[in-house]
């Protein structure tokens, strides 16, 4: 089954908040809507992320969010696939493989050289999930973060 799947913009604003702010609870994060509200107008706004939302039953129900980035040995625009949630109801119907063909396809359409992403251990869906699309393990590089 095809789902359709739409690039957000302001006017998609409240629910890709909505969709972010549940992504973020998944992910043991304090609801909190109009944060999100706030986060996502600033990343369309200043064209900082690109959005793409998954519509099942005439609503939305899925998005998946890139940032771009560069690779240093390809030389060429990548994306970074910060985000990717179906609502859980509707788990298992192929979306976010949709989502993620859809990513792949702005590759192809922005000249990128691929798409990176990066998800928690514990993701046990995840990482069953995104070989199954073609992503390749990474288990030559340890990753660190700095927090101010």
């Amino acid at each position: 089954m095809e789902y359709p799947i739409r690039q957000a913009g302001l006017k998609d604003l409240d629910t890709a908040a909505t969709l972010f702010n549940l992504y973020r609870v998944f992910y043991r994060q304090a609801d909190d809507y109009e944060t999100c509200k706030q986060f996502i107008q600033e990343r369309l706004n200043h064209d900082q992320s690109h959005i793409f939302i998954v519509y099942a039953d005439n609503k939305a129900v899925g998005f998946v969010q890139l940032y771009k980035l560069y690779h240093y040995i390809k030389l060429k625009k990548q994306w970074l696939l910060s985000d990717l949630f179906v609502h859980p109801d509707y788990r298992g119907k192929g979306l976010s493989v949709a989502l993620i063909n859809r990513a792949k396809e702005w590759c192809a359409e922005t000249g990128a050289c691929g798409l990176m992403l990066e998800t928690e251990k514990t993701n046990d869906i995840g990482n069953k999930l995104y070989p199954r699309c073609g992503f390749e393990y990474d288990a030559n590089h340890n990753y660190y973060y700095w927090w101010q």
